[in-house]
């Protein structure tokens, strides 16, 4: 017997969470753990809304069943083919065989992609921007969503219930304990952190495209708002969204200063920690530092979109940018990045280089501002470099 949570008079959470699970998508490290929320509606026709990864699959299904309590599924509405929300597909197929499955048509691709299903062509009903779908006492109305953050996206608006199904959109890292709607905990202090840091690294790339789907989410009225990961909000959404206006716009939510350092034997670090000291001397009063080799980059990408200012502090390693710090940079520009000050540090016992090349990969990026001053070490800090950081402080504030 599994909990299943009564949203509506008519609408179920039938999710679960998974708090064993160390690295979504094998690259993001979720110590607290990951939600896979779906969701079913009891109309005249019943729908379900996506399903669940494998790993929770077998108590996802017995939720839905327990609610459906000898129903016929009617429709299984797909929004997002990533196999976190699909991979239970064939077991609905399978376990309800009049059910059919609303989606995009690059989603029905996808299915057939992923599974080998017979019949599904016959037993999908392929929607695009405005179809309707009535259901009974609902209404409910698809709105494509490309990119956010794969082709086939679309998100699903019940007119009835001024519900906003949103698929990966306004979700966020983190297993759900017990309380389900974000104005019941504290969310800025418990789960900003983690809904930054999933949008950064999920979505990050695709700000135009979010931006687009922003603007059509402000022509209608939303009373709640369903994501695929994370709480639901039905209370002070406009206080998420505005945060999803400043990370798609890459506009900074703070002025501050994200300081990351590779170091081998210390003395990079050492600068790092001089320059951060520095700055604090002259005011400012939000400062991270972090050290590439001991901290994901997952982490180090969702604080540098949070702050304004950037400083990349990295030896040189066989003639190159060190290893941790050039796929920290890679994976910066991969996420599209911009609008940001940026200062560099480089450090190298014969051949400093590895400012040139960190250069070179910012360089790449938009909108990207980059000082001059570019202290560069010979091994360890002396009377020089330090006069080299204060410069860079002073360049630095007088930028913010």
């Amino acid at each position: 017997m599994n909990y299943v949570r009564k949203i509506r008079e008519d609408l179920y959470w039938v999710g679960a969470s998974d708090r064993r699970i160390a690295l979504f998508e094998n690259a993001y490290p979720v110590p607290a753990g990951m939600a896979y929320n779906s969701y079913l509606l009891l109309d005249e026709k019943t729908v379900l809304f996506d399903t669940a990864d494998r790993a929770v699959s077998e108590q996802y299904q017995e939720n839905v069943a327990a609610i459906l309590a000898g129903r016929k599924l009617d429709y299984l509405v797909v929004h997002h083919m990533e196999p976190d929300h699909c991979w239970a597909i064939g077991e609905m197929m399978r376990n309800y065989p009049e059910m059919k499955i609303v989606c995009t048509a690059a989603a029905l691709k996808m299915i057939g992609q992923f599974f080998e299903i017979e019949n599904v062509k016959e037993r999908t009903m392929t929607v695009a921007e405005g179809d309707t779908l009535n259901t009974g006492n609902h209404q409910l109305t698809f709105v494509t969503a490309p990119m956010v953050h794969w082709p086939e996206v679309m998100v699903t608006y019940d007119v009835t219930t001024k519900t906003l199904f949103s698929a990966d959109a306004f979700g966020s890292f983190g297993a759900i304990n017990g309380n389900l709607y974000a104005d019941e905990v504290n969310y800025e202090k418990d789960w900003l952190d983690d809904a930054r840091r999933y949008y950064t690294n999920i979505v990050g790339k695709y700000g135009v495209q979010v931006q687009a789907l922003l603007k059509k989410a402000a022509g209608l009225e939303i009373e709640l708002v369903c994501p695929l990961h994370g709480l639901l909000w039905r209370e002070n959404i406009g206080w998420f969204v505005e945060k999803y206006q400043k990370w798609s716009s890459y506009t900074p939510e703070e002025k501050g200063v994200v300081i990351a350092y590779a170091s081998i034997y210390g003395n990079t670090e050492n600068a790092a920690n001089i320059l951060a000291g520095m700055l604090a001397d002259k005011g400012v009063r939000n400062i991270r530092v972090f050290d590439v080799s001991a901290t994901h980059d997952s982490y180090i990408l969702s604080e540098a979109f949070r702050l304004s200012h950037l400083v990349f502090a990295s030896v040189t390693y066989n003639n190159g940018i060190f290893t941790n710090m050039e796929n920290l940079l890679h994976h910066i520009a991969a996420h599209n990045l911009q609008n940001r000050t940026v200062a560099l540090i480089q450090n190298g016992s014969w051949a400093p280089t590895s400012g040139k090349q960190m250069k070179e990969i910012v360089e790449s990026m938009k909108n990207m501002t980059l000082l001059e001053n570019m202290p560069t070490l010979k091994s360890s800090v002396k009377q020089e470099q330090l006069e080299e950081l204060q410069a860079l402080a002073d360049a630095i504030v007088a930028t913010m």
